[in-house]
């Protein structure tokens, strides 16, 4: 009842994708279980080493037997003063004393290789990539089509979108500003693309001619058949799976998810340096008062890193970065599969009472 031709594209039973929140959330288990119950697992490998990004795209193969996909970001080339590191490193290191660890720790790269993690998909053969960020050159783009590979790109504006069906892309995910964590804003400045999910979607439906899948405050069936009505061919759901037994997320982040309510995030760029959404934190309330400038993503994402991790092991949420949607009250602990299965059930009764009030209409 739910079959879109995206569905039939990527041959998955219903038209929920898995948002590929990086950093650890989607674990292959996670990503597996949402292939399994029918929709679209995906992995967030952003900053996942090539070796790292191989073995699990190979545990997920083990896992299931139905197509995934696999996002990376699009590479970033930042340049920030030596003056502004060293004022953000001597700023950090008065978390890194209060969390009892090393200061001025040595930073050995700040991100990852996006041309091997590239040859680790082809080499693997992954049905579906996508991308964050960007627009990644051509030649990754039409080699991935070459190979069969569904390539999806991220939008949060129309001429985003614009460019990224010139540039071949096979669908679009365009990412209300509800999304939890990283937006793929690549042409202006945050402040500038803040559209909500449902006023972005059918605008953008209306100026492509390929796919679209809505994503950002996506929780539910009501959210699904909202966004089929506005003319997307899916949706795109990552606040709803972080408590699920299956994420990798850190337990005081999911108790988090679960407690918080949905004016309880904010916008911010402390943690990485580019504009994420995320449950309010200490961290993020006392660096919003810091003076210096910010240095740029992905700099400011490597000097914290440190800091997020010793947190994550001492349970101290206020430290973390907790990603997290505007949906965030709809969140459950429910399994990955009983989410999928609650949110098609529910849309199949919503189809349902759409149907019967329109004959009663008629």
């Amino acid at each position: 009842m739910l079959e879109t031709e995206l569905t039939r594209t990527l041959k998955i039973q219903y038209p929920i994708f898995l948002a590929p929140m990086a950093g650890g959330p989607t674990t292959p288990e996670l990503v597996a279980a949402i292939s399994n119950a029918g929709g679209l697992g995906n992995l967030g490998a952003g900053y996942l080493t090539p070796e790292q990004l191989r073995s699990m795209i190979r545990e997920i193969k083990q896992l299931t037997d139905q197509p995934f996909g696999v996002n990376l970001f699009v590479p970033e080339q930042r340049i920030e003063s030596e003056e502004t590191i060293g004022q953000m490193a001597d700023h950090l290191n008065i978390y890194r004393v209060e969390l009892g660890i090393v200061q001025n720790p040595a930073i050995q790269k700040y991100s990852e290789s996006f041309e091997e993690q590239v040859q680790v998909l082809l080499d693997e053969e992954i049905p579906v990539f996508s991308f964050t960020f960007g627009i990644p050159p051509q030649d990754v783009i039409q080699t991935m089509k070459q190979r069969g590979t569904i390539v999806i790109g991220t939008a949060t504006t129309i001429e985003e979108a614009k460019q990224l069906e010139a540039a071949g892309v096979d669908a679009i995910v365009a990412q209300g500003s509800e999304a939890g964590g990283h937006r793929g804003t690549f042409l202006k400045s945050v402040s500038d693309t803040q559209i909500g999910t449902m006023a972005l979607v059918p605008q953008i439906v209306d100026h492509v001619t390929i796919p679209v899948i809505a994503s950002g405050g996506i929780m539910d069936g009501r959210g699904l058949i909202a966004s089929l009505a506005l003319g997307a061919a899916a949706v795109q759901m990552g606040t709803a799976f972080l408590a699920c037994p299956e994420s990798g997320a850190h337990t005081t982040y999911k108790q988090k998810i679960l407690s918080e309510n949905e004016d309880c995030t904010e916008i911010t760029r402390v943690y990485s340096g580019k504009a994420a959404r995320g449950i309010r934190t200490e961290f993020m309330n006392d660096m919003h008062r810091y003076p210096g400038k910010i240095p740029a993503y992905p700099i400011q994402n490597a000097m914290t890193r440190d800091i997020r991790q010793a947190a994550a092991k001492a349970n101290n949420p206020e430290y973390m970065s907790l990603w997290a949607g505007q949906g965030l009250r709809l969140a459950t602990d429910r399994s990955a599969a009983a989410t999928v299965k609650q949110t098609i059930d529910q849309a199949n009764v919503l189809v349902k009472l759409i149907f019967n009030l329109r004959r009663v209409g008629d």
